[in-house]
């Protein structure tokens, strides 16, 4: 039996990220390598994060925030790390 470590990190972007198809782009891109989590617009303009899962899955996603889809322009990212809640999917949330 093999045991795999899963972790789970919160990101905040700023720029150009909302408008630019950010959360569907993120939700198709965390699906992909098979993390869970959400993503979400903040009102004040940012787009936040959570993945669960393998760490280099994880650290994946937490790399591709740092530039997003094609027409976003990301100027910042801020990365936390949390607490497990065992997500299973991931979502685009309100």
């Amino acid at each position: 039996m093999r045991w795999v470590q899963v972790i789970r990190r919160r990101v905040l972007v700023s720029g150009t990220v909302q408008g630019v198809f950010f959360r569907d782009s993120c939700r198709r891109a965390a699906q992909a390598v098979g993390v869970a989590g959400w993503v979400r617009n903040l009102p004040d303009g940012r787009v936040e994060a959570v993945f669960e899962g393998d760490p280099p899955e994880v650290e994946r996603m937490v790399a591709w925030m740092g530039h997003g889809p094609s027409r976003a322009v990301v100027e910042r990212v801020e990365v936390a790390e949390e607490p497990l809640e065992g997500l299973l999917v991931f979502a685009v949330t309100d």
